[in-house]
């Protein structure tokens, strides 16, 4: 009797993991280890080292954190990334879930976005997904797409939110001024307009309106 024939094992996702925490990095190794179907052809600690190492050893998808220290952040990595010809798919996976943090790194070209908080399975799963080209989103975050799409927040330039960032740390105008390197009078030119879109008329209001619609954490 001729036995069965078995079909091929698929190949594994090549990924390449980027964190800035070696003991993140580290255990983040470990559980792809257990999927079986995912290699990690690389791990970076900083966005300049996944774009190098993304573009050397072309992985399929790069797993990506947000927040990465020194240097540039995992949206900019994101972009650089998602540019290059022949780019890899971008999954991030943070902690953060804030509007601003969603949309920066979605217009960025990121494929999808999930949280740390989320079991191994939806990890697996989703990066399998990214090789294909297909999104996913952790269930808080898509909530938090879908609400955007029904009432967009208040679309800040980024000088307004820099300044919305620097108000949110108790600065006056001045020392937001020397922060940014710009004008006294240019600050409380910015200050109005973001007064105006977030519909308040003081800062105490302009910050808590900002981080009730997570423009800032």
């Amino acid at each position: 009797m001729t036995p069965p024939v078995r079909p091929p094992a698929p190949t594994p996702v090549r990924l390449l993991v980027c964190d800035d925490h070696a003991v993140v990095r580290a255990g983040l190794l470990a559980l792809l280890a257990s999927a079986g179907d995912i290699e990690v052809v690389g791990e970076a600690g900083s966005g300049e080292e996944a774009v190098a190492l993304a573009a050397r050893l072309r992985p399929q998808v790069v797993l990506m954190d947000l927040q990465l220290g020194d240097g540039i952040d995992g949206v900019e990595a994101t972009r650089r990334i998602s540019g290059a010809p022949g780019a890899p798919y971008v999954l991030v996976l943070t902690t953060y879930d804030t509007d601003a943090d969603i949309t920066r790194a979605i217009g960025a070209g990121a494929t999808g976005y999930l949280l740390k908080a989320e079991r191994p399975e939806e990890l697996f799963a989703a990066v399998h997904a990214a090789a294909a080209g297909r999104t996913t989103l952790s269930p808080p975050v898509a909530s938090r797409v879908m609400a955007q799409m029904r009432t967009p927040a208040p679309q800040l330039t980024e000088r307004e939110g820099e300044i919305l960032g620097q108000l949110a740390q108790g600065l006056g105008n001045r020392e937001i001024a020397r922060a940014l390197f710009i004008s006294e009078a240019t600050v409380k030119t910015h200050l109005g307009r973001i007064y105006e879109k977030l519909g308040v008329d003081t800062r105490a209001g302009a910050v808590a309106a900002a981080k009730e619609r997570r423009l800032i954490r």
